[in-house]
């Protein structure tokens, strides 16, 4: 029997590459015979670049760029020629991720994205026809009004004080927009978002993810109102840079780009690259067709993929819902191996997916899991060999 293992990483605990391995081996602990071919995947978030550069190849630029806390951090670009052209790769977690914040100074009304800003203005220094941002994982809450600042737009320090700052914003804060927008019209910018959800509303940057990021209800609250504001003069400013006036009241009418899909994602992040004119697009659609996953899905009986936690995030965009897509078309089942499963049979299986296995259901073996990662996955994997493997 031919399988694809096919993970995104696991929540923190294991990259993607070790997460595939760690499935590999303990589906031939059941089925030594089977043929298990590893393909570590990423949705834009953390594991971005390794899982390109493993596909791609291409060459790392380091960079130093400043933390969600304005602390200098490692990050890279991976720069990447084909056929004449030059695609610049961005994964923003390494400038602004979640485990770059220590636990107790987890505060996403005043983290800022200014590291992203670094990054794609080295980017640009490559010469790069093509910059792609990864978005996801991040411990911002800004919109990615830290990102415009660092790049030119306006007052760095007053973009750059974190998502609460927003609510007092101005439309000259916003005045260097234009420069910006000139400065990048030669690039195709593309973000490369890891969930489709919009800035604003419950499923948004603030109501969906502030508190993972250490958001009380009450701060979180308060960022949907500054990110809103901040979303309103952007649209605005953008508007008057467009042209587009509003017929009804002859003002300058404000495009809707907080409404898009993945605008939330990364605590905003990807709204301020809307606002830039970058094209948002699943970053799990990136990854799977620089891979060729459609056509190594084809070659195979079946795919085993998987993620930290599987929920109602994991059908907006993620790995699992990117390799199930292609399996469907292929005819080729799908299973989902995770860390944890909060979804129900009705959810998964709409997605067509023939199963979803939990590494962990109880806090006991939650405990185990996050104790010896490696080998509760790949013990599972065991187990669920003996149910697939034929």
């Amino acid at each position: 029997m031919r399988i694809l293992v096919a993970p995104d990483s696991f929540g923190g605990t294991l990259s993607a590459g070790q997460a595939a391995s760690a499935i590999a081996e303990g589906w031939h602990r059941t089925a030594p015979e089977d043929r298990v071919e590893p393909c570590p995947l990423s949705d834009g978030g953390p594991g971005f670049l390794d899982t390109l550069q493993a596909a791609l190849g291409g060459t790392l630029l380091s960079v130093t760029v400043p933390s969600p806390l304005g602390e200098p951090v490692p990050a890279a670009v991976l720069v990447v020629d084909t056929d004449g052209s030059r695609t610049a790769y961005i994964e923003s977690a390494q400038a602004i991720g979640l485990p770059l914040v220590p636990f107790d100074r987890r505060d996403p009304t005043v983290t800022t994205s200014g590291g992203v800003g670094r990054l794609i203005d080295a980017a640009l220094g490559t010469g790069a026809g093509r910059i792609v941002v990864g978005l996801g994982g991040s411990a911002t809450n800004d919109g990615g009004a830290g990102m415009l600042g660092a790049l030119g737009v306006g007052s760095a320090e007053a973009l750059g004080a974190g998502g609460l700052h927003l609510a007092e914003v101005r439309s000259a804060d916003l005045a260097g927009l234009a420069a910006v927008r000139e400065r990048l019209s030669g690039v195709e910018l593309v973000g490369a978002y890891d969930v489709d959800v919009p800035l604003l509303g419950l499923n948004g940057a603030s109501g969906g993810f502030a508190a993972q990021k250490g958001a009380s209800p009450e701060q979180a609250q308060e960022l949907e109102r500054s990110l809103s504001r901040f979303a309103e003069v952007a649209g605005q400013v953008l508007g008057a840079e467009l042209g587009r006036p509003d017929l009804l009241v002859g003002a300058p009418r404000a495009p809707r780009l907080s409404t898009a899909p993945g605008t939330g994602a990364a605590g905003g992040l990807g709204f301020g690259l809307a606002v830039l004119g970058a094209r948002l697009i699943p970053g799990s659609v990136v990854v799977a067709d620089a891979v060729g996953l459609a056509e190594r899905i084809a070659d195979v009986d079946l795919v085993v993929t998987g993620e930290g936690t599987f929920d109602w995030q994991s059908l907006h965009g993620k790995v699992v819902q990117a390799v199930a897509a292609r399996a469907l078309d292929a005819a080729v089942p799908t299973v989902v191996l995770a860390g944890q499963v909060t979804i129900g049979r009705r959810e998964w299986g709409a997605a067509g997916i023939a199963g979803a296995y939990a590494v962990a259901t109880s806090d006991a073996e939650v405990a185990a899991s996050f104790a010896d990662p490696s080998g509760t996955l790949a013990a599972r994997a065991a187990r669920l060999a003996r149910t697939w493997s034929h």
